[in-house]
């Protein structure tokens, strides 16, 4: 997963660092933006796998970007909103529904429940089917369990 790209936006810069900190142990490549705009820019030159951003943002509110690069994106490249401000189940909602958001969080956050969201939706299909035997693999394996392997049945 190291070739991941991640775009963290908050204009808190210790916001930012703390959620970066939260994914350096997975080595995903992780930018930064402090501004909605600074943000859109930077999600257009170096489209990231993913965007956790903050609802609060100056130039561009954090929801009109998510909704931005949902639609541009066909929803491709999944947005988490971690926000300190927009409280309660209305917004989750409305953030999740009307905007596109993959995933929303209410700051203080639970870590562990935020970075497996982080993992879960960087998670590809492809990736799925890379751990699988393949299904010749498989019968073998159950036949030899089953003690019907060399033993072909007699009609």
């Amino acid at each position: 997963m190291t070739n991941k790209k991640i775009l963290v936006v908050d204009i808190d810069s210790a916001a930012r660092e703390t959620l970066s900190q939260l994914l350096k142990p997975y080595k995903f490549h992780i930018l930064t933006a402090s501004d909605g705009q600074e943000a859109y820019e930077k999600f257009k030159e170096e489209r990231p796998d993913l965007v956790i951003m903050e609802a609060i943002l100056p130039k561009i509110h954090g929801f009109e970007l998510t909704e931005r690069i949902a639609s541009e994106t066909k929803g491709r490249i999944p947005v988490i909103i971690v926000t300190g401000t927009y409280r309660g189940p209305q917004y989750r909602n409305e953030a999740l529904t009307s905007f596109g958001a993959s995933d929303y969080f209410e700051k203080p956050f639970d870590k562990e429940k935020f970075v497996n969201s982080v993992l879960n939706l960087l998670k590809e299909d492809s990736e799925i089917w890379l751990d699988l035997p393949d299904p010749e693999e498989v019968a073998s394996f159950l036949a030899k369990k089953a003690g019907l392997a060399g033993n072909p049945k007699k009609s």
